[in-house]
């Protein structure tokens, strides 16, 4: 039976729970990148650290997540996808556990990194949905699953911020939450989500595990760390002059292994290609959004002349769950836009409302409606180029390379939004408010407004990638046996993505 057949033959009401439980995995992905946001102050308090030791945090969970999401999605692509999914979330279970229960800045930052791998779940449900879910069907389940994403996001801010209310907060009760909601889509995955029916098998390419990972870090380290080390800095060279150097040598790996961790003729694929630059720039407009709101909304406006003076809780709940939650509605939209328009015509489409919303949040940022309503626009945009980039994927490569390829796209938002926290957070500091001593310096207003236009022109490039970037073309084609002939021999049927680009 071919994966049409099998889910035609499935019941609407076993899809709709597949969906359902993918969609709550992707969403802890999310909530493990910003859920310690709001208690690195708390973090840094009560274990004594500084600054920069206990920014690794955060850094941790971005250099784990580079290094295991394309090798854990390739994983999935030879060996099955569920099994994968359920090893995932048990390291993640561990790694939040183990958070959640020490003391020790050195154990929280391996829990941090054993929470990393979770990011290779949201790839691996995308697969998941490819061979589960009726052609039809495939849009708007890919573009649920997506929404979801920046659902969690916000929810882990809101989460945060409500579990360490009061005079005397304890940031590993965040830690607990994200173990429940582990827990809980472990158990949805274990139960609702069928077996691999079809695996590639062979060889972990693990020389071309390495050079990636290897690679990956030398650039997100001196992105996430430039700040702290000084842009000029020869660590911070030396990581950026490393990281190219790996990537000749991991290119040069990779065309000489017979069986490749990454497809370099897929990697270099002009709809690949262009879907992931676009995801570069999502990922740096979205986290742009983010930490610009956030920084924007705390400024206290009776000592620097702008902002609201909210706390961390108000900033998270007030500001920016409006846009999480547009976000997952627009979904929904996105996934019917695809259907209708193409997805190269839907990323389009969204790009222009973010290039609309960031222009509003550029020239009226000093009310709190104006914010709140530019914040919807954004989440509208993120909400379609979350429907639309795994259906371009999805419709670029065959279905074995799947995991891997909607990987390598989840990596490409990574590091666009770390590049986004250190392009924003270094823009902020460059001009600050002269203000008396003993008090911490605030960036001027001018600061803010040229990072959402920057972030901006981000989406503007969106558009021009969608429309000029990413041509009309067909997927891969997979020669697929489906019938015997008289004569004995095999049949040969070309596989069929059912999703359009445009």
């Amino acid at each position: 039976m071919s994966d049409a057949q099998h889910a035609a033959a499935r019941r609407p009401s076993a899809d709709t729970a597949v969906v359902l439980v993918l969609g709550l995995a992707a969403m802890v992905v999310s909530m493990m990148q910003t859920l310690v946001v709001p208690i690195l102050g708390i973090i840094q308090s009560d274990l004594h650290a500084t600054t920069a030791n206990v920014s690794w945090v955060t850094t941790a969970t971005l250099l784990s997540a580079a290094v295991f999401t394309p090798l854990l999605g390739r994983f999935g692509d030879q060996h099955g996808k569920k099994p994968t999914l359920v090893g995932v979330l048990l390291v993640m279970i561990a790694g939040s556990v183990l958070a959640a229960t020490t003391t020790s800045l050195t154990w929280l930052i391996v829990g941090r990194v054993m929470q990393g791998a979770a990011t290779a779940i949201f790839p691996l449900a995308l697969s998941v949905l490819r061979e589960e879910i009726k052609p039809e069907k495939l849009h708007g389940a890919m573009a649920l699953v997506s929404g979801t994403l920046a659902f969690g996001s916000g929810l882990a801010l809101v989460g945060a911020g409500l579990l360490t209310r009061g005079s005397d907060p304890d940031y590993h009760r965040v830690f607990w939450l994200a173990v429940v909601l582990a827990v809980v889509a472990l158990a949805g995955v274990l139960f609702t989500v069928p077996a691999s029916r079809a695996t590639t098998g062979g060889r972990t390419d693990w020389l071309g595990a390495v050079t990636l990972a290897t690679l990956l870090v030398l650039l997100l380290l001196p992105v996430s760390q430039g700040h702290e080390w000084g842009w000029t800095s020869g660590r911070t060279l030396g990581c950026f002059v490393g990281a190219v150097a790996m990537a000749a040598v991991w290119v040069v790996a990779e065309n000489r292994v017979k069986e490749p961790m990454v497809d370099m003729k897929m990697f270099a694929h002009r709809p690949v290609l262009f879907t992931n630059l676009a995801g570069l720039l999502l990922g740096f407009a979205m986290f742009a959004q983010f930490i610009g709101v956030s920084y924007l909304v705390q400024i206290p406006e009776d000592v620097a002349g702008y902002g609201f003076g909210a706390s961390v809780l108000g900033a998270s709940v007030v500001y920016l769950l409006p846009t999480t939650l547009v976000s997952l509605v627009g979904a929904q939209f996105g996934g019917a836009l695809v259907r209708r328009l193409g997805a190269r015509l839907t990323l389009a489409v969204g790009a222009c409302f973010g290039v609309v919303g960031f222009t509003w949040l550029s020239v009226a940022h000093d009310a709190t409606a104006s914010v709140i309503g530019a914040g919807m626009v954004i989440g509208l945009a993120i909400s379609f180029g979350y429907a639309a980039m795994p259906a371009l994927i999805v419709a670029s490569v065959p279905a074995h390379q799947s995991g891997i390829a909607n990987g390598i796209n989840s990596i490409s938002r990574s590091v666009g939004s770390a590049v986004a926290s250190a392009v924003i957070t270094s823009l902020l500091a460059s001009k600050t408010i002269p203000l008396p001593d003993g008090m911490p310096a605030l960036p001027q207003e001018s600061q803010f407004t040229m990072s959402f236009a920057i972030a901006g022109a981000a989406f503007g490039l969106v558009v021009a990638v969608a429309l000029v970037g990413i041509k009309s073309a067909q997927a891969p084609r997979t020669p697929v046996l489906r019938k015997v002939t008289e004569s004995g021999t095999a049949a040969p049927a070309e596989a069929e993505s059912g999703v359009e680009l445009v």
